[in-house]
């Protein structure tokens, strides 16, 4: 990942600490890969094309992968 990247990975991170639906991350629903995983998963934009997938599991954040439109398609 280039270090733009990083950085812009590292802000948007700190916000998500914060709250993970924060208008300003677009965090929204990935509905395949939900109804694939049987859990509902979620995308955070982090610039651009860069986005990161999660799942809620309790009271964890589960984030398992970083990357383009592609990582939806997984």
């Amino acid at each position: 990942m280039p270090d733009s990247q990083k950085g812009s990975t590292r802000a948007a991170w700190a916000i998500f600490k914060e709250s993970p639906f924060d208008p300003g991350l677009k965090t929204h629903k990935i509905h395949r890969l939900s109804a694939i995983m049987k859990r509902t998963v979620h995308a955070v934009v982090i610039e651009g094309d860069l986005r990161t997938v999660f799942y809620i599991e309790g009271d964890a954040v589960i984030s398992f992968n970083i990357g383009s439109h592609s990582v939806y398609r997984q």
